[in-house]
């Protein structure tokens, strides 16, 4: 086995397939929306076919919408092009086992093209091309995800019967840091936490929050890629617990009217040869590095937003008070601002507040290096810091709305220069059919407004 409990090399995973332990191995790539997806593999014909070979999956999953619809306006596949393959290549350092379902193993995947080559606009790949970016400069980045999400005391398919409305949430009040509120559903916590930590995760704590059945499970920062795959695994396997356990949860980024489900992004960087980098004699124990990484941060905040919040739910977060923010300003220790400086010394790092639970990592972390790396090339001034409330700031906002967002996007030299055209234009088509879909639906709260009154 590899250092990290539940982690398997492949010959540990040849011994135990053949002691019958291991019975199915799970082949899973990240889609756009940032889901698992891939198959159900038998595990001998695993060790003897998709090792050597890789395995195959149609191009559509990198083209579709979140009901997995077919969409128009792709390069990468439509019909005209047939919904042909593309390769999954399974990455043998992921292999790990699967404890919540009996005799699994899980090993993710980068995509590939059937005739050879990356499919870029691929999330992993888009973030390897960052880190790639990082290194030939000498750098490499560390990486913590905080996600939150609502525990309710219905299953899923209950919910989805009553239209997701008039849940019971499994707290009935505020439990923020609350033992007796956490204890209230240790078993289910209890579970997703053991169960992450036996799928080669280090898991740090869980703790209550403000929104009634909401809570949040907090693992160990890790290298960037790392901590992205890891990231989403824990998300589809935390849902699979809850639903063994007859309950369900949801980590989108507003569930209703009170506080939304965040996804604080901590990042740093390293030398080569592993120190941190980012703390040093200037104001405020920056070193020159920190000053440019953060006014990158800040410079490219807004044009990067639509990677940190890619659907219309992800913008109803940015509220005043909200602990969500709005204001593009940076300050030590200050929750009211977009980017949180935390830590000192060797523990420096740089926190991004803007992303939700329905963010894709990948896009996110891979928006943090291109921003910082904008900053450092061009060894960008930092601007001083934010003090006091900073929701009452005259300062630049985030974005508003997903269109907005977009159109920022497109506009990002920064953006095509880091990710290529291809992947923007990509995404780009993504968010437009996020924006048809919801401006061509019918809401609860127009019929609500009209039914009657209009």
């Amino acid at each position: 086995m590899n250092s990290a409990r539940g982690m398997l090399t492949l010959d540990r995973l040849r011994e135990l397939v053949e002691e019958g332990v291991i019975d199915t191995v799970l082949v899973a790539m990240t889609d756009m929306q940032g889901r698992l997806q891939g198959k159900r593999c038998a595990a001998e014909y695993f060790v003897n076919e998709v090792v050597p070979h890789a395995t195959e999956a149609c191009d559509y999953l990198l083209a579709v919408d979140v009901d997995m619809n077919t969409v128009d306006g792709y390069e990468l596949s439509s019909w005209e092009k047939g919904y042909g393959d593309f390769v999954l290549r399974p990455d043998l350092t992921t292999l790990r086992l699967l404890p919540w379902h009996p005799g699994t193993a899980l090993v993710l995947a980068d995509v590939e093209r059937v005739r050879g080559g990356d499919v870029p606009v691929s999330p992993r790949q888009v973030l390897r091309r960052q880190l790639d970016r990082l290194a030939e400069r000498g750098l490499s980045a560390f990486v913590g995800t905080e996600l939150e999400f609502i525990v309710f005391d219905d299953t899923y398919e209950q919910a989805w019967q009553r239209g997701y409305r008039e849940l019971t949430p499994a707290n009935q009040y505020n439990v923020d840091y609350s033992m007796l509120g956490t204890g209230r559903i240790e078993p289910l916590l209890r579970r997703i936490r053991n169960e992450m930590g036996s799928a080669g995760m280090y898991v740090e704590s869980a703790k209550g929050e403000c929104n009634p059945g909401q809570h949040e499970i907090a693992f160990r920062y890790a290298e960037a890629l790392s901590t992205c795959d890891n990231h989403s695994i824990y998300k589809t396997g935390a849902k699979e617990i809850a639903a063994q356990e007859g309950r369900s949860l949801t980590f989108m980024a507003k569930y209703n009217e009170r506080e939304g489900n965040s996804c604080h992004i901590h990042i740093s960087l390293r030398s080569a040869d592993g120190e941190p980098v980012l703390a040093g004699d200037g104001p405020g124990g920056f070193s020159p590095l920190m000053t440019h990484f953060l006014a990158g941060q800040l410079a490219c905040l807004r044009e990067l937003t639509y990677f940190f919040a890619p659907n219309i739910n992800s913008y109803k977060r940015f509220m005043p008070g909200s602990f969500a923010p709005t204001a593009v300003a940076w300050g030590t220790d200050n929750r009211t601002c977009a980017l949180r400086v935390v830590g000192h010394g060797q523990s420096l790092r740089v926190e991004n507040r803007v992303p939700g639970g329905d963010v894709n990592p990948y896009l996110a972390v891979a928006a943090l290096v291109a921003a910082g790396l904008h900053g450092i090339d061009n060894e960008l001034p930092l601007e001083p810091e934010f003090t006091g409330n900073a929701y009452g700031a005259e300062k630049p906002t985030v974005p508003a709305n997903l269109r907005d967002s977009a159109q920022l996007l497109a506009e990002s030299k920064v953006a095509r220069t880091a990710f290529g055209d291809d992947v923007v234009e990509h995404y780009l088509n993504a968010a437009r059919v996020e924006l048809a879909a919801f401006d061509a639906a019918v809401t609860d709260w127009e019929r609500i407004r009209g039914f009657e009154r209009l």
